[in-house]
């Protein structure tokens, strides 16, 4: 007799199905497509996709319920995410300084309000597909089976460093010590923010810590 398939289980084959298509899409398209187009229209079509027709079809839920995006309580949010900025913004600058003696990477000479503008939207989006799928979606649905937190925010951030391998290995600069420490990031980005999900229950601190995170990025390294 066939066993049912558990919750988790079914969870993971969809984020496993998403990973495949992923890295397809990555290994395909990897140098002929621009990073706005892979975050504003191919992210969200291989991630968000899935996880609405599962919720949907297979878990008949509300979608923003059943990832937990809510506005009650979003000042405390907003203001918990600026203070995570701040130091996000701190570290790139000091980075930068220890490595060329400037706060500031000479592509800020060429920063406008269009560029910032741009990167923030880049940001927010990202932060949008990977946190839907791997907090409100991968992150949850461990917790509420297992209801254990360590197991439930450890593998689901270890999926999440998962999850970035298509980009980092197609990537010709993403190599020896630089991967291993992007990598060694995430995860440790991955466990701070999956533990604040489930301690506020609400997605919407994630996406605006890793948006946050992003811009950093974009703007700075």
């Amino acid at each position: 007799m066939k066993s049912a398939v558990s919750p988790t289980q079914k969870t993971l084959n969809v984020w496993a199905v998403i990973l495949i298509v992923w890295s397809v899409y990555r290994a395909t398209f990897q140098t002929s497509l621009p990073l706005w187009f892979d975050e504003l229209v191919a992210k969200p079509i291989v991630f968000l996709i899935p996880i609405y027709y599962y919720i949907s079809l297979v878990e008949k839920q509300n979608f923003f319920k059943a990832i937990d995006l809510k506005l009650k309580g979003i000042p405390l949010d907003i203001a918990s995410a600026f203070g995570f900025g701040v130091v996000f913004f701190a570290v790139t600058f000091l980075a930068n300084w220890l490595k060329v003696g400037s706060a500031l990477p000479s592509s800020a000479q060429t920063f406008s309000v269009m560029s910032v503008s741009g990167a923030a939207i880049l940001a927010l989006a990202t932060s949008v597909s990977e946190e839907i799928l791997s907090r409100g979606f991968v992150l949850k649905r461990l917790y509420l089976e297992s209801k254990n937190r360590v197991s439930a925010v450890l593998f689901s951030s270890i999926l999440f460093t998962f999850l970035h391998l298509p980009i980092l290995l197609t990537s010709p600069k993403m190599t020896g010590i630089l991967l291993l420490r992007v990598m060694l990031t995430d995860i440790i980005f991955s466990l701070i923010v999956s533990a604040l999900f489930l301690v506020r229950k609400n997605l919407a601190l994630p996406i605006l810590i890793h948006a946050l995170y992003n811009l950093s990025i974009y703007l700075f390294i």
